[in-house]
């Protein structure tokens, strides 16, 4: 943040001398903590010291985190406050007697000040009664290990506020980060005078030969001198005592008979080589004990040069290393005991090279234990062959898994079956060395000798004290090794330890986990779900839940947790479905842009179809109209009749029309009942023979037992008139068509293959023929709308449409199945009904049923389309009713509970204001036994009968006879 430029008190503003001014008063002189303060001070020698990057981004972090104008890093001397870090101030000292931070001394760690002027030590403070006129202040206290507060790190601002306690935590966590630097500041300065101090000793040290000597003698390792010409010319007494050589005996060069004497030669070669270029060396050798023996020793010198620049020789230490040279003997000894134990290991393992430069992956065994062939079944052979040419057998799968493992680097524990090799495996791949070598190594265990595994715990029951030591080895292997998460955390959601996964994951060292609170690290919207899966481990459940992690570096990973309650704590482990849940979005979003375009697709084809055929009916009518009153107004006559038929004939083939679109939009409304579909088809036999003509064999072949289906039968009927007419335009030459049923059952597996279908009883009928059948990309167009194979003028494209309609609507769905040159069957799945059957009678009667009116029955029409209002109204007074008519639902109801007489309700589905079944709804709550008759032309899946349609209510659909209309009206009122 920038600075305000607001006007500051200063003690000695904008001063900075290069040494440190005594800070001291009165007051520190009778206050012991200021007494201690001051002494602390001084260790830190930061006073008046110049601004550094490190204090500053602290001080600008603070701000940032606490949204506040004004941060600081003050240090409080004994009569001023020094600034070592200041956002928004412009100073870097003020006097104490306007202090905020003097105050906060006082406390244990944290002072907060929401309102200074609320507040009696601050009210009168010239900083806030006055400019800059400060309201707020926070301050985390600056400790020394010793617990000494010397300052603070603190915000201000110029507006009563308060923090969160993740604002305090925070500012409190950078005020130890503040005290790290001075600790670090300190230990610097430590280092340096230590450092001059070794200087000014190893000067002294070669300045004077004789203190030189007196300190050599009575160092722990042997030291040595040599003049410009490589002779020794002094050596340590540690020196004589190790090697039991005198004086005498090792100036010179006579140290190096003291060598080993293979190693004799090869060290003198060094030394010499060294002294000539005047350059450190280091090196090893076996040097002879008093005793006889040789131990193993390291020689290190630097060469030594006067103060002119002379060259005077070299100073070197020998350390004896026989106990080092004898630990890593002992480390290539265990290595070589852990190479037989990883060769002695049940579980299989190998370490295969992967080829990704192919087309396909491929891969080779190129190191294994014993372990992997017992359990493999493979033969040593194995080794070094390209599993593809070697074993052609073996499934993809495999080599997708490690081709993914060798290319990410991700490791993977998954469980897979080889039908090849007719076993199941647990197995643990994760990549190993360079990237560019492709290798992977894999661990595994058969896990299909279940009677081994039986006979593996025995061993292990009986060997139990050796088996813990080891699988306890193991464990810890796992839990360092593992690509999850793992962690343990108490009851109340703390974390207790992490594996290191978490570094790997998410970024956090464990230091950073251990101690805090999930929370902390979970996304706001996932704490609740979050706090309830660890509350319901601490009840002894195992709960799982998936939650959204923040990784350090700001972004979001999902992660997928198992978790399970032992003693007081919980042990979990979580797996990152990131990538995962990234990829099933994409794949979500291109499958709903792909059913969108299908869509617009299909309803550019199906406006197109509509307007087409709408057209030419709408000509029929149009024309015959025309012609009919062109007839009229010349005063014939003879003509009218035919044009009256060719307007109905056009009329009823676009009402037809609409009722395909209907079913194949699922719309129609259906009156569905128990329907013998045996008795249904055996009924058509006469009009199918007809259809079909003397060219093609009908074989019908119903099934005994045949369960009742629930559908429309008039829907059913047109399906299967529909099914034949298309099996006789595939047999143009002839052939045979077949009419079945059966009892279908379709279990969970196959309705989860076929989508949108219903497990459970059906009945199905089935129409085949030997005709020319589909091809693949026909079968999956065949029920789209105006989709057709036939000649053009000789199909709509809407029979199989209406017939997948029809069947979706009933709850069921239709399959084809079809070859080219063979014929082609199509199956129709019906829902079984359970109940008893309902009579398949046929209406009869007609309009000599329609009998006079017996006592002035009224019939209330509300229909908002006027030309259908009059139309059903003159029906009805032509019949001898006395009729009410409304033209909206509202206007209707107000009739309806008037206490008029209705014997009968006909009314539309869609009205304005309250819809048809709103309006029956209401008057029924006062006429219970009102008989109602819907008109429809369009309608939800709710307006199928079974649920919609009460007892005293029928449905018509648009457009209907007007026969048809006197007949149900009559029959109603009747019954």
């Amino acid at each position: 943040m920038a600075g305000t430029g607001l006007s500051w008190p200063r003690h000695r503003a904008d001063t900075v001398s290069s040494t440190p001014t005594p800070d001291s008063s009165h007051d520190a002189a009778q206050d012991p903590r200021a007494t201690q303060r001051l002494a602390a001070l001084a260790c830190y020698d930061v006073l008046d010291t110049p601004r550094e990057a490190s204090f500053d981004e602290l001080a600008e972090l603070a701000a940032d985190l606490c949204d506040a104008p004004i941060a600081a890093v003050n240090l409080i001397t004994g009569n001023r406050q020094f600034f070592k870090a200041e956002v928004g101030l412009g100073v870097r000292e003020t006097p104490l007697d306007s202090s905020f931070c003097i105050h906060a001394l006082q406390e244990d760690d944290f002072l907060l000040v929401p309102d200074a002027t609320q507040d009696a030590r601050f009210a009168c403070n010239p900083l806030v009664t006055g400019e800059p006129r400060l309201r707020f202040y926070a301050g985390a206290l600056l400790k020394t290990a010793e617990g000494v507060p010397i300052g603070t790190l603190c915000v201000l601002d110029y507006q009563p506020r308060s923090l969160t306690a993740l604002q305090q935590k925070s500012l409190r966590v950078l005020a130890r980060q503040v005290m790290a630097q001075l600790d670090l500041h300190r230990e610097i300065l430590e280092r340096d005078r230590r450092y001059d101090e070794l200087t000014r000793t190893r000067n002294e040290a070669v300045d004077s030969v004789a203190r030189f000597r007196n300190m050599a003698d009575h160092a722990p390792v042997m030291l040595w001198v040599t003049d410009a010409d490589g002779a020794c010319t002094y050596l340590n007494q540690r020196w004589y005592e190790f090697t039991g050589q005198t004086p005498d005996k090792a100036v010179g060069l006579g140290w190096l008979t003291a060598t080993h004497p293979e190693d004799s030669q090869r060290s003198s070669q060094i030394f010499l080589d060294a002294n000539a270029t005047r350059t450190p060396f280091r090196l090893e050798y076996r040097l002879r004990h008093a005793d006889g023996s040789y131990h193993w020793a390291i020689d290190a010198a630097l060469p030594r040069f006067g103060a002119d620049g002379t060259f005077l020789g070299y100073i070197g230490s020998v350390i004896d290393i026989q106990d080092r040279r004898h630990a890593e003997e002992q480390l290539t000894r265990s290595e070589a005991r852990y190479r037989t134990l990883f060769e002695s290991i049940e579980s299989g393992f190998c370490v295969v090279e992967v080829d990704l430069s192919g087309d396909l992956v491929d891969y080779r065994v190129v190191e294994a234990n014993p372990a992997f062939f017992e359990q493999t079944g493979f033969p040593q052979a194995i080794v070094n062959q390209w599993l593809r040419k070697a074993l052609p057998e073996l499934e993809e799968h495999w080599y997708d898994v490690y081709g993914r493992v060798a290319r990410t680097g991700e490791p993977m524990r998954f469980e897979q079956g080889s039908a090849t090799l007719e076993r199941w495996f647990d197995v643990f791949a994760f990549r190993t060395g360079d990237t560019s070598e492709g290798r992977v190594a894999i661990l595994f265990n058969d896990i299909s000798a279940r009677r081994r595994a039986e006979e593996a715990l025995q061993r292990l029951n009986e060997t139990l004290e050796q088996q813990v030591v080891e699988r306890t080895a193991e464990r810890d292997q796992m839990w360092d090794t593992s690509p999850d998460l793992m962690l343990v955390s108490d009851f109340s959601g703390v974390f207790r330890r992490v594996n290191p996964a978490w570094t790997a994951m998410l970024g956090y060292a464990a230091a950073e986990l251990i101690g805090r609170h999930v929370t902390e690290f979970v996304a706001t919207d996932d704490h609740e779900s979050t706090i309830d899966a660890y509350r319901a481990a601490a009840a002894g459940g195992r709960p799982t839940i998936v939650n959204r992690y923040r990784h350090k570096d700001g972004s979001i990973r999902w992660i997928s947790w198992v978790s399970a309650p032992a003693s007081d704590v919980t042990y979990a482990t979580g797996r990152d479905l990131t990538a995962e849940r990234e990829q099933a979005l994409a794949l979500a979003h291109t499958e709903e842009q792909l059913r969108q375009a299908q869509k617009m697709e299909a309803v550019g084809q199906l406006t197109g179809g509509i307007a087409h055929d709408f057209n030419n009916l709408l000509t029929g009518v149009i024309g015959s109209l025309d012609l009919l009153q062109r007839q009229m107004a010349r005063g014939q006559t003879d003509k009218l009749a035919r044009y009256a038929t060719a307007a109905t004939t056009s009329a009823n083939r676009a009402a037809a029309l609409t009722h395909r679109l209907l079913a194949f939009s699922r719309r129609q409304p259906l009156d569905p009942k128990a329907v013998n579909a045996n008795r249904l088809v055996s009924g058509m036999e006469d009009l199918l023979r007809r259809t079909i003509g003397e060219n093609i064999a009908l074989e019908i072949v119903t099934a005994g037992g045949l369960w009742q289906s629930m559908c429309d039968p008039h829907q059913l009927e047109s399906a299967v008139l529909n099914l034949v007419i298309n099996g006789r335009d595939a047999m143009p030459d002839g052939g045979t068509l077949t009419i079945e049923t059966c009892n279908a059952h379709i279990d969970l597996a196959y309705a989860a293959r076929l989508g949108n279908v219903r497990p459970g009883q059906y009945v199905c009928v089935c129409v085949t023929d030997t005709g020319t059948g589909m091809t693949k990309d026909t079968i999956a167009r065949a029920f789209e709308p105006f989709f057709t194979t036939k000649p053009i003028g000789q199909g709509t494209g809407l029979g199989l449409s209406m017939i997948y309609g029809f069947a979706r609507q009933s709850e069921g769905y239709a399959k084809i199945y079809s070859e080219v040159g063979r014929g082609t069957t199509v199956k129709l799945y019906l829902p079984r009904f359970h109940g008893d059957a309902d009579s398949m009678d046929d209406e009869q009667g007609g309009l000599s049923a329609a009998q006079g009116v017996v006592s002035g029955e009224v019939v209330l029409v509300i229909e908002d389309e006027t030309v259908v209002r009059d139309l059903v109204v003159e029906v009805l007074q032509d019949l001898g009713y006395q009729t009410m008519e409304a033209a909206d639902g509202p206007s209707g109801l107000k009739l309806l509970l008037s206490g008029a007489r209705v014997d009968l309700l006909i009314t539309d589905m869609g009205l304005p204001g309250l819809n048809g079944r709103q309006v029956v709804d209401a008057a029924r709550v006062h006429r219970p036994t009102l008989k109602v008759l819907f008109m429809t032309g369009y309608a939800e899946n709710a307006t199928i009968a079974n649920g919609f349609l009460e007892p005293g209510m029928q449905m018509i659909t648009k457009p209907f006879a007007v026969d048809a209309l006197i007949l149900r009206v009559r029959d109603m009122i009747k019954g």
